[in-house]
């Protein structure tokens, strides 16, 4: 009786201690965010207990491995732990991995199941020598063991190994889908969350529903009352409104006002020259043909990319960035 209380409050702390995205990580395919179109399918291998080797596909935090854990929890119930190996291909990349840790844990019948699950998350990161063996791999234990890979660029896995698998393509989550989580986590954590401060943790996630929730438990560290302000310090990011307004002043002729703005974001906020000059060619895209053409903003975002190429080459980022608001006076009328 005592064992099974001291279990239980150990599991209690546990669960206080874990990041929100490991607490509110989906322990079924039911609590899995948004993909009306691919978890429909998962459940039902889920019901049926056979599924094909599987390849999903798309952009961080959209819940890949998310879904992946969740179908073999439902797959294989308390046996999950004997029955599944998740491997992240980013720390062991080389044909090591696929001739030893894969191949000892395939070739070994099931634990109270007809197959054995491997998870290789980010498997793009494995090199074509070890994506050669893997498709051998995949076909000799077909009858132990089903694949599932994750990756973020479906581009870097070999054709033989594309052929192999059931592609799934994660898209990224609506504003929507994303809001109904923060507000669920919100509600239970005891977190008072304004409606800025939900759209300001949607336009700094951009689809990746892990980012959010790591800003919306960063904010609420600093209080309980979460402020569309306190969003943008944690993600150092600048509000929208405010790189538009520097936008505004370069494209009218206002050079010096706009780099004063310029330093006063960078201050602030603490943003890098990457930051900034995405949030800026975010701004540029989103801007009402109105207000700048679309002719102009295909000539801005060349201007973009190429200012973009000369940071990431390791060019000052400051001058960089100044040399680009200089440029985007072109595009604007001036004020004098």
């Amino acid at each position: 009786m005592y064992n099974c209380f001291f279990a239980g409050l150990g599991v209690i702390l546990l669960e206080i201690g874990l990041p929100w995205v490991e607490k509110y990580r989906p322990k079924d395919l039911s609590q899995v965010v948004g993909h009306a179109d691919i978890i429909p399918r998962l459940r039902n291998y889920a019901k049926t207990k056979n599924l094909p080797n599987m390849l999903f596909s798309g952009r961080a935090g959209v819940g890949k491995t998310s879904a992946a854990v969740a179908l073999a929890k439902e797959l294989f119930g308390e046996s999950f732990n004997q029955n599944f190996l998740e491997l992240n291909a980013s720390d062991e990349r080389g044909i090591d991995v696929v001739r030893n840790t894969i191949k000892d844990f395939a070739r070994t019948l099931a634990f109270d199941a007809g197959f054995k699950i491997i998870f290789l998350d980010e498997s793009d990161a494995l090199t074509q020598d070890a994506q050669q063996a893997l498709r051998r791999t995949m076909e000799k234990y077909t009858k132990t063991c089903r694949f599932i890979l994750s990756c973020n660029y479906s581009s870097r896995i070999i054709e033989p190994i594309q052929s192999r698998c059931v592609v799934f393509r994660f898209k990224q989550l609506n504003p929507k889908e994303v809001e109904g989580k923060i507000h669920e986590i919100s509600k239970n954590e005891g977190i008072k969350i304004e409606d800025k401060a939900v759209q300001a943790i949607i336009y700094v996630g951009e689809g990746d529903l892990r980012k959010c929730i790591n800003v919306l438990q960063a904010a609420s560290a600093l209080s309980k009352d979460v402020k569309e302000k306190n969003v943008y310090e944690v993600a150092s990011m600048a509000r929208p409104e405010e790189v538009k307004k520097m936008i505004v002043a370069a494209m009218h002729g206002k050079f010096l006002e706009a780099r004063k703005m310029l330093e006063e974001l960078m201050y602030s906020y603490g943003m890098s020259g990457e930051d900034v000059i995405n949030q800026i060619y975010k701004e540029i895209v989103n801007t009402p043909d109105e207000e700048v053409s679309g002719k102009a903003k295909v000539e801005i975002v060349d201007v973009i990319g190429e200012y973009n190429f000369r940071m990431v080459e390791g060019a000052s980022e400051r001058i960089q960035l100044e040399a680009l608001l200089a440029q985007l006076g072109k595009f604007g009328k001036s004020d004098k």
